[in-house]
């Protein structure tokens, strides 16, 4: 199995715990303030990272270079447009449509691949990834109890155009993390992951402090005083960045976001294991969708 393999599915399983912990404080503090935490309590931990890696692996700190500089900078602003266009269709009565459409991630991500870094997926890479996004399309519609039929009728309406552009921008973005990664001269790719995620991390927080100062300074007040449980939040939220941005520095980032949609499983059975709740037809073909999408994609790489 190749190591890409276990590092997006750790970076997946420490999704979902990043999201339960944000999903308790978006009630509290909104959804700018939800979203701020993952940032401002999760730069530390990744200068942390980097410093456990530099000093206690002895591992070289690259120079930073142009190419670098644009494609990180350009990916964090990216990742937090998309984050505001997502937190933006809660405002729409079919937000749900919205949400499904901002599920093509990988599809786009395929595309932003082949554009700006010349690398093509093969046909059962694109098989993949399309079983894979039906699946989750398919279970965010059984959450909302919406229909294919509403996904196509609404595909020229406003929360479907958000959707599909909240989708296209965290797919550019993963694109531009894995340029800069690529971008930088060694001296492993753990090195190459970690002060990519270093620069990204501090400079989105950086840009969300600036802007709350402008816009929602109550909101970034109750933000820095929730600090003694939005830490967890900081710390589950980077240890998954550092296993997507590892992953996505070993592999093309439409197979590493296809394979990490497995979250919506992991998701699914916990709610059965934790909360007893039931499984409904649509989520169950969602599963099995995203279950062969992933069968699809690692067959050809397993032995």
């Amino acid at each position: 199995m190749e190591l890409w393999v276990p590092i997006t599915l750790a970076a997946a399983f420490s999704q979902n715990i990043r999201s339960a912990l944000q999903k308790h404080f978006s009630t509290s503090l909104g959804a700018t303030g939800a979203t701020f935490l993952r940032f401002a309590y999760g730069f530390p931990f990744a200068l942390i990272y980097l410093a456990v890696l530099n000093q206690g692996f002895g591992m070289a700190l690259p120079g930073p270079n142009g190419s670098f500089l644009a494609y990180a900078l350009t990916g964090g602003l990216l990742q937090i447009t998309a984050t505001f266009l997502l937190v933006s269709l809660f405002a729409f009565k079919n937000f749900a449509v919205g949400t499904a459409y901002s599920k093509t991630e990988p599809i786009q991500a395929a595309v932003f691949g082949l554009v700006f870094l010349g690398e093509s997926v093969t046909l059962l890479g694109a098989a993949a990834i399309l079983l894979g996004t039906l699946g989750v399309i398919a279970i965010s519609l059984a959450r909302s109890n919406k229909g294919l039929k509403s996904l196509l009728e609404s595909l020229l309406g406003r929360p479907a155009l958000i959707g599909l552009a909240s989708g296209a921008c965290f797919g550019a973005s993963a694109v531009c993390y894995r340029g800069a990664s690529l971008s930088l001269d060694g001296p492993t790719f753990l090195m190459q992951a970690g002060l990519t995620l270093a620069v990204v991390t501090v400079f989105q927080t950086a840009v969300m402090a600036l802007w709350m100062i402008w816009r929602d300074r109550q909101q970034l007040l109750a933000s820095l005083a929730a600090w003694r449980t939005a830490v967890w939040v900081g710390l589950s939220g980077v240890a998954g960045s550092a296993c997507w941005f590892t992953a996505m520095t070993l592999q093309n980032v439409a197979y590493v976001r296809m394979l990490g949609q497995v979250e919506l499983v992991f998701s699914i059975i916990a709610s059965v294991a934790f909360f007893r709740e039931k499984v409904t037809p649509r989520e169950l073909l969602g599963c099995v969708l995203i279950g062969s999408g992933i069968l699809l994609l690692l067959a050809p790489r397993v032995g």
